[in-house]
């Protein structure tokens, strides 16, 4: 006797699909979400890099990370003022640059010449934030903080919300769904690593979810990028990850550069420097072309 499988997936439902989220579901298998930001496309044929460190530490350091970069294939220069940090304490070096490391942001997009992804972590920074990031980043810890999302959203600002390390993807969409609803489609999703018991080296806090990508769109229209330095929390195990994260479908991917990696203000196990950057463009798109038919180059 043949048993029909009523449900799309282990925790959603059809009747998620037609009430709790009917803005983000996938309506059929040609139904994927295509738009522009600032000359980029997603949903497309190019799969959008967003690289840069972790804390925007200094003027120089961000213009020196937006210059190379964007030579390397960026697409967006990533970097965050405003930092949710694991702990209260902070340091001269462990700190965060506010509203300062804001402003050194737009001036390294103007001269530049690349479009900023940041984080905003407070409603009251909103209107500061939005004045510079052509998307705005909602973290993990923020992904269900339902009040925030619907006042980033009718900014209008395009917006990339990350996965909460904990967060089931029928969370995440519904999460996704309260953004929409506000009329603003330009929604990016993001897995960064889920919390799980065993995460094969001692400094990992987390385990990259591959399998959520294909997952993911097979509920979802909206474009699902990756970040592998913060899901796997180390630098040698990055490479391997970013490109089995494009051979899983990915459509975008996030990445932490720095001039100095072991010097980084911010979570100095993980980031990759401009050399091992430009390399790993390179194989990105070879993996690109023969896994997806897209390319990660322009």
């Amino acid at each position: 006797m043949k048993i029909e499988n009523k449900f799309p997936g282990k925790d959603i439902s059809e009747e998620d699909l037609k009430t709790k989220f009917p803005l983000v579901a996938k309506k059929n298998p040609n139904h994927v979400s295509k738009f522009e930001i600032q000359g980029v496309e997603f949903g497309g044929d190019l799969i959008p890099i967003f690289a840069g460190p972790n804390m925007v530490e200094s003027k120089e350091l961000i213009f020196n990370v937006a210059e190379n970069i964007k030579k390397k294939g960026a697409h967006f220069l990533r970097g965050g003022a405003f930092k949710p940090l694991t702990f209260p304490y902070r340091s001269e070096k462990y700190t965060e640059t506010r509203e300062e490391g804001i402003k050194w942001l737009a001036e390294a997009k103007k001269e530049v010449g690349i479009p900023v992804i940041t984080e905003v972590m407070e409603e009251k920074f909103i209107p500061l934030v939005s004045e510079t990031a052509d998307i705005i980043q909602i973290g993990s810890r923020n992904m269900q903080n339902y009040p925030f999302l619907t006042a980033c959203a009718k900014t209008g600002k395009p917006i990339m919300l990350k996965r909460h390390y904990g967060a089931s993807l029928r969370d995440w969409l519904g999460a996704a769904e309260y953004i929409l609803y506000e009329g603003n489609k330009k929604v990016i999703l993001c897995e960064r690593g889920v919390s799980v018991p065993h995460t094969h080296r001692s400094t990992s806090r987390f385990l990259i979810d591959l399998q959520v990508v294909p997952a993911a769109k097979e509920m979802t229209h909206l474009p699902i990028v990756v970040d592998p330095s913060h899901a796997t929390f180390w630098r040698p195990w990055v490479p391997s990850m970013t490109l089995a994260s494009i051979a899983s479908g990915a459509d975008g991917i996030m990445l932490e550069v720095h001039p100095d990696p072991k010097n980084s203000a911010v979570d100095p196990l993980q980031p990759i420097d401009f050399n091992e950057f430009g390399e790993l463009v390179k194989k990105m798109n070879l993996v690109a072309i023969a896994s997806q038919n897209r390319k990660v180059i322009k």
